[in-house]
């Protein structure tokens, strides 16, 4: 057990008998009142934020966390099953855990894995990925006084919005934070 001034942003704790890493955390010293600790938590299986305002000093479930750098395998039903590249050993991560950034993904890419004992807790799929549009409407000629978009198929099969003047069989790098287009790959 760890108290309150163990505590930092990053921090997973449990708390209320649920796992949740700390977004904000402040001391604060109210003038004629006890210190206490002002905390924003996110759950990690739900995403709901929670706020909480902990004793100075209050014992708390501190949970150890290891981050691992994990490849992309294939599919699964509703998980990615990842491997270690170190030790080859096969893990099954669940799909939403990635949230969007999940359809960006191809066999090969590495993503970063959060585990507390053997048990995922978040996972991020790469910032930056490259992908062929394997489909796209062909630009409309004169077209070019609005920065005007057009939807894409990617070879993941996933939609996103691209300039007028990529075509298909064209590679493109993608935000997998916002699904946006960023540039063409030479």
């Amino acid at each position: 057990m760890a108290n309150t001034s163990d505590i930092k942003v990053g921090s997973v704790i449990k708390f209320n008998g649920e796992i949740v890493t700390i977004v904000e955390y402040q001391h604060r010293t109210p003038g004629n009142l006890r210190a206490f600790y002002q905390a924003k938590m996110r759950n990690v299986k739900t995403g709901k934020l929670v706020e909480y305002r902990f004793r100075s000093g209050e014992e708390v479930e501190l949970l150890r966390v290891e981050y691992l750098e994990l490849q992309y395998l294939y599919k699964e039903g509703d998980n990615l099953i990842c491997m270690n590249n170190e030790t080859f050993e096969q893990f099954m991560v669940p799909e939403v855990l990635f949230g969007d950034g999940a359809k960006f993904m191809k066999e090969g890419d590495i993503a970063k894995v959060s585990f507390e004992s053997e048990i995922p807790l978040t996972a991020e799929a790469p910032v930056f990925v490259e992908l062929e549009i394997t489909y796209t409407e062909p630009a409309v000629k004169g077209d070019t006084v609005n920065a005007v978009t057009k939807p894409a198929t990617l070879e993941t099969g996933a939609i996103i919005k691209v300039p007028s003047f990529v075509a298909q069989g064209e590679k493109i790098k993608v935000d997998t934070r916002t699904a946006s287009y960023v540039e063409r790959v030479k």
